[in-house]
């Protein structure tokens, strides 16, 4: 971290405790993503708080695609409001709260208890994904245009981390109440306890160390922030055309984020479903998925800065379309295994990534909103990726191969939308009109 450059003047001095402050948030954050939505509560929603309906997976993907309905405006606003304001810590402290408390609220849900369970999901990752937004916001301030990749990557890292530690003391739990006798109604609550806790106190050393670096704007005579942050945001899709390359690569996020989220939000159902493991195995199989995941982010991140930007996302892509053959396919757990275990390594890097590239492509003046609008991409994909899987599933009986092998897709339109993306000409845009 030492190697990365100061900035200009003493007083923006990057200290590496910082950026390990910084990174520490998605260490603290994973641990939700990890849990509630990949591994534990998702399973559980389907099978306990459904009984296991035939429309059980669509529900579960329905509710998730709400979330981000909800959301999928609110992060360019917020962002912009943010730009304008130098508030983006107290509006992610805000968030994080916001997240932990409705985290804790799914320990309410048992089974038949939709209603719970479909409220808490939507407000906590509602709250999730406007935090990820906004501690993505600070990297373009904590690091320069060719160590973005590095940092990123750390973060990521990082961010495994923390899911496998959360999820391993899940896991302890889980094993233990298995042994007493408990059945998933009684432990998988504790577990979203377990998580919240977590979250709180691994996102201390992010409030406590890291600065806000950015200066308030004037706003407009006689307008209101609120105003002030709906014009911006107006003004910037309206001037889209000038950031042709960021532009493209948020519509390529758009589809392969969608298979990116598939494999996030459904992963656990697929193993049970299409590969009969259980809640342990499936746990087990998360944990060495987060340390595959955490692997590749580091590495592939010091990659990026090495072989470029654009080269680092296709690999990745290259890699998902693999994956998902492999577990389409997979007529053993063996297989399976090494599908998951390379969709780890491909999730990692591809996420780092491409938060790396929206930061070098992204105006100095409005990095915030500009985050938002990667924001609002996967949040949009967030919707189309699982609905589509919950659908196919609904439509042809529960077949999960199918619609895993539908969702690979994604990442095939994703691939060939990236290859009309230049980011050397896409950077000096954003410097040119910062």
């Amino acid at each position: 971290m030492a190697e990365i450059r100061a900035r200009s003047g003493s007083e923006r001095d990057v200290r590496p405790l910082e950026i390990w402050a910084w990174a520490m948030y998605d260490f603290a954050n994973s641990g939700y993503t990890t849990v509630v939505i990949t591994a534990i509560f998702n399973a559980y929603f389907v099978a306990v708080v459904a009984g296991g309906a035939p429309w059980a997976t669509f529900l579960w993907t329905a509710t998730l695609s709400l979330s981000s309905a909800l959301v999928i405006v609110n992060p360019p606003v917020i962002g912009a409001y943010a730009d304008l304001r130098a508030n983006k810590k107290r509006l992610l402290l805000a968030s994080t709260a916001g997240c932990v408390l409705a985290t804790a609220g799914l320990a309410l849900a048992g089974p038949g208890d939709l209603a719970i369970a479909v409220v808490c999901v939507v407000a906590s990752n509602f709250f999730f994904c406007t935090g990820c937004d906004l501690i993505a916001a600070f990297l373009p301030e904590l690091a320069r245009g060719r160590d973005l990749g590095k940092v990123s990557g750390w973060g990521w890292s990082l961010g495994y981390i923390g899911g496998l530690i959360t999820l391993g003391a899940c896991l302890a739990y889980v094993s233990w109440a298995q042994a007493a006798g408990q059945a998933a109604a009684q432990f998988v609550p504790v577990t979203m306890l377990i998580t919240a806790a977590l979250f709180a106190l691994a996102s201390l050393p992010t409030f406590a160390l890291l600065r806000e670096r950015a200066a308030p704007q004037p706003l407009p005579q006689g307008a209101s922030v609120a105003g002030a942050a709906f014009a911006r945001l107006a003004e910037t899709l309206r001037r889209a055309a000038l950031y042709q390359d960021l532009r493209r690569f948020l519509v390529c996020i758009v589809f392969y984020q969608a298979g990116v989220q598939t494999v996030i939000t459904l992963a656990a159902i697929y193993a049970e479903q299409a590969m009969g493991f259980n809640t342990r195995d499936t746990l087990v199989l998360v944990l060495v998925v987060n340390v595959t995941a955490a692997l590749g982010a580091f590495f592939l991140g010091n990659v990026q800065d090495r072989i470029g930007h654009i080269p680092t996302i296709a690999l990745t892509l290259a890699g998902w379309i693999g994956t998902v053959l492999i577990a389409w396919t997979a007529d053993t757990r063996a297989v399976f295994w090494i599908a998951a275990n390379l969709a780890g390594l491909c999730l990692g890097a591809s996420q780092s990534a491409g938060r790396a590239l929206v930061g070098y492509l992204s105006p100095k003046a409005r990095r915030a909103e500009f985050f938002g609008l990667w924001g609002l991409a996967t949040n949009v994909s967030s919707i189309l990726g699982p609905i589509t899987y919950g659908a196919v599933t609904w439509v042809s009986q529960e077949n999960h191969r199918l619609a895993m092998l539908i969702a690979g897709g994604f990442f095939v339109l994703g691939l060939l939308i990236l290859h009309g993306v230049d980011a050397r000409r896409g950077r000096r845009a954003s410097l040119k009109r910062a």
